[in-house]
């Protein structure tokens, strides 16, 4: 027990000062997921707490991050448009894929596959940061202007003959579900329509219009009519708040600027009564679980969202492995990475029952707390417990913040959270591919592809094409080099291994040597397959030397099935020489050894073989 508490003075510090740095970042998530800044503050103090009870990172501090409130938003956006535009309607499908989210981060804790999040290519995930950060950029430029498209009167208006239609299409389903659609007699259908008011049809027009700016498309749409309404006092609070951002790093960083910038500029704001638009009101009380989530469950509702779940379950894993390695880059200790990820669900399960956004492992946070002293769980779950009284005690005062500030604060996430060493390197990467009269690394291309359909289309495609790109890629680049490194060509023309120096000079013309250098797969097996047309019609004897070739997948296998057969049937003999264990086994199962190649044909080391081609060449027993 002794030893368990020896860091406590440490972790109190960095875990009070890694929830003081989290308040304003949780706040401004939570505005920015759709769901409120309480949603925010709720995913801050459950996951951060839950996740360093359970997870396999002693100093990592956890909570909404910027890539999982990014995705998250696309969950919140798509259900509540299912609903109507209506929140409190669409609220328990939502958390509940988030809660299956969390599940399904246990799960791949529990199946150990923490281990295998790392090969994730880079480019693949520098170009999702970047595009959360350009996404988080575009998003809050109509809000830095003082531009909400709900409450433009003329944009709004634009969007009424399509509410009524709307509405009218609403009611129709209605009566076809209750079984009382008439095509004879639409009186029932007129009656509803007459109950249509001008404040529903207002209602529908604006939830269209919210539609039509949202997201990075909606917003580069209406900017020009922000532009013509800007409202200045909040651009002013926005530019003031990233001002004192970057400034105040400048004179020190023990405090952190973010909360400065908050406190100043909410001060500001508030104490001058200024005219300026506060965030939603933050509830008071403890935070009760939300029960609908059960009561009203739906499969038909989150089941659009299931893959979506399964992205941020994969989205929280990386996030959080690697701010793991971060962490023990700094400490000098080592993470579980499977016990981690199953802590990062429990946190993230728990947060949905209270209503929080989802979020992983979070870096700027975690390295907060390991320099102001941190060394253990308690850390974690101190700054979660802190987030808790800031909550409780300040929730009203918190309702006073203005919006703009929170605006500005994600500008400057969105900034940091851009991957400039990617990008950097795009003009130094070695241009290993063409299109058209083009010449472009295929990194950058990976990365540029994932960026821009990520930013432009949908985050989950963007991931899910450029692994698909990222493997393809490397795939042929694999294949490529290996077929450089194993030319089929004759032993007089490639060159000997080290072993092959004193091969018998009468034994040349009748003896052909195929390297295989590096795995047989299927990048490789329309090369390998030309083997049997190079081999010169004077050899007897092929041998195949498999001592640098520790892999062969089916396709390779196949293609090794065809070439020896093409072989056997010219009368040529093969022969195989250091063959690992997994191509043989390979080779067992469908009968290559015995039926294609005996066992007296197999020989463990070159010499061997050339000693067994010595003792029963006809030509050599002949002149003896």
């Amino acid at each position: 027990m002794k030893n368990l508490f020896k860091h406590i003075k440490g972790d109190a510090f960095g875990g009070i000062t890694a929830g003081i740095v989290a308040l304003p970042l949780a706040l401004a998530f939570g505005v920015a997921s759709g769901l409120g800044p309480a949603a925010g503050l709720y995913g801050a103090i459950f996951i951060s707490f839950f996740a360093a009870l359970f997870g396999g990172t002693n100093t990592q501090i956890s909570g909404p991050t910027a890539p999982m409130t990014a995705v998250s938003t696309i969950v919140i956006a798509g259900i509540i448009a299912a609903n109507n535009g209506d929140v409190n309607k669409a609220l328990p499908s939502i958390l509940t894929v988030f809660l299956l989210a969390g599940l399904m981060q246990m799960g791949l804790g529990a199946m150990g596959l923490g281990k295998y999040i790392r090969y994730i290519p880079y480019p693949v995930v520098s170009g999702f940061m970047t595009a959360i950060g350009v996404i988080i950029l575009l998003t809050q430029i109509l809000p830095s202007l003082g531009y909400y498209a709900k409450e433009d009167v003329a944009f709004v208006n634009q969007f009424k003959a399509e509410a009524e239609e709307i509405l009218l299409q609403n009611i129709l389903k209605e009566e076809t579900g209750e079984n009382v659609l008439s095509l004879e007699d639409f009186k029932a259908t007129i009656s509803r329509a007459g109950d249509i008011t001008q404040e529903d049809i207002l209602k529908e027009a604006q939830t269209l219009a919210g539609k039509r700016a949202s997201g990075t498309i909606g917003a580069i749409r209406v900017l020009p009519r922000a532009l013509q309404q800007v409202n200045w006092l909040e651009l002013l609070l926005v530019l003031g708040t990233i001002i004192i951002i970057y400034g105040f790093k400048r004179i020190t960083k023990v405090i952190p600027s973010t909360l400065v910038a908050l406190l100043v500029m909410s001060g500001i704001a508030y104490g001058f009564g200024l005219d300026y638009r506060p965030i939603e009101k933050i509830p008071g009380g403890i935070p009760t679980p939300k029960l609908e989530i059960f009561t009203g469950f739906s499969f038909a509702s989150i089941s659009p969202y299931i893959v979506t779940a399964l992205t941020l379950a994969l989205l929280g894993a990386i996030d959080s492995l690697l701010t793991s390695v971060v962490a023990d880059n700094m400490t000098k200790t080592k993470h579980k990475p499977n016990k981690e990820l199953f802590g990062q669900g429990i946190g993230n399960s728990i947060a949905a029952l209270f209503g929080g956004i989802p979020g992983a492992g979070a870096t700027i946070r975690t390295v907060v707390n390991i320099n102001s002293g941190g060394k253990t769980k308690f850390s974690g779950m101190i700054a979660g417990l802190v987030l808790l009284i800031i909550f409780l005690g300040l929730g009203p005062v918190a309702s006073r913040i203005p919006a703009a500030v929170l605006a500005g604060i994600l500008i400057t996430v969105g900034i940091g959270v851009m991957d400039y060493k990617g990008l950097r390197a795009i003009s130094s990467l070695p241009k290993d591919i063409k299109i058209g009269g083009l010449k472009i690394s295929s990194e950058v291309l990976i990365m540029l592809v994932v960026l821009g359909l990520a930013t432009f289309w949908d985050l989950i495609y963007a991931v899910g094409i450029g692994l698909v790109i990222a493997s393809l890629t490397f795939m042929k680049k694999i294949g490529d080099l290996t077929a450089e490194r194993s030319d089929v060509k004759s032993l007089l023309k490639e060159k000997a291994w080290a072993d092959e120096q004193n091969f018998p000079e009468h034994l040349k013309g009748n003896v052909f040597i195929k390297h295989i250098k590096g795995p047989l797969f299927f990048g490789f097996t329309t090369n390998f397959q030309l083997l049997a047309e190079k081999v010169p019609e004077t050899a007897t004897k092929v041998i195949i030397r498999m001592d640098r070739m520790p892999y062969i997948d089916q396709s390779g296998l196949y293609a090794l099935e065809d070439v020896i057969m093409d072989l056997n049937n010219a009368n040529k003999c093969v022969l195989l020489t250091g063959v690992s264990e997994q191509p043989e086994y390979m080779m067992e199962r469908i009968d290559i050894i015995p039926d294609l190649i005996s066992r007296e044909h197999i020989f463990q080391t070159f010499d061997d073989s050339i000693t067994w081609i010595l003792k029963n060449t006809n030509e050599i027993t002949s002149e003896k």
